[in-house]
């Protein structure tokens, strides 16, 4: 803080985001089940944490989980939060490092291609199904120990998927807004889209709130 360097916390709940802010951070980040990488162990969607956390605590809120677009954009605004945190979205862009195997792999998954891992082990996260996630996801259901997991979720393995594009070589963190991405744009046209849509939206719904709005006279 003496640095003039800006705190963001990123929480799973809203007695954490409670809980930051008694500690001094600027602004706290709720991340929803839905969310890739890791949403905590509670299963809460963004639709609730967001409003809880909202109301919870004064220093801003910034959404995540689920976002990827205008419309996910606006609702985030409408459930109290200052801002949206999206990542899976950005993995889908021009600019991402990643591997055009994976990339183009991201455009054919839907909502339905991600599964929770590591419950087990109480660090529940978000990742793609693919040959990897479900050897983990086997292991687990047999018992497996964090030390016999350790190997199939390391993120040396992870990266192999990523910078090699060998798409069953590790898990990879994907949110359920995955099944929303349908292609791959340059990070300014993402940007530009989700503004210019959230315009559009808001007029949208301005002229509609105008047109079944009661006449007094």
């Amino acid at each position: 803080k003496s640095a003039g360097v800006k705190g963001i916390h990123k929480v799973p709940a809203g007695r954490f985001a409670k809980h930051v802010e008694r500690v001094g951070v600027d602004a706290v980040t709720i991340v929803g089940f839905e969310c890739g990488g890791h949403p905590g162990m509670d299963d809460v969607t963004s639709l609730i944490l967001v409003p809880l956390a909202a109301q919870a605590v004064r220093i801003p809120v910034v959404a995540a989980g689920g976002f990827g677009d205008a419309r996910g954009f606006v609702a985030a605004l409408s459930l109290g939060a200052e801002a949206v945190l999206m990542g899976t979205r950005f993995m889908a862009t021009e600019e991402c490092p990643a591997h055009p195997n994976f990339k183009r792999w991201l455009l054919d998954l839907t909502e339905r291609d991600t599964v929770i891992l590591e419950r087990s082990i109480r660090n529940a996260g978000r990742f793609i199904r693919n040959k990897a996630a479900e050897t983990v996801l086997k292991m687990e259901e047999e018992g497996a120990t964090l030390e016999e997991l350790l190997p199939h979720i390391s993120g040396l393995k992870s990266r192999k998927v990523l910078t090699e594009g060998d798409l069953d070589a590790g898990v990879v963190s994907c949110g359920e807004v995955i099944g929303l991405i349908k292609d791959i744009k340059p990070v300014k046209e993402v940007i530009e889209d989700i503004i210019q849509g959230a315009r559009d939206i808001c007029e949208r719904l301005h002229l509609q709130s105008l047109s079944t709005a009661p006449i007094r006279k």
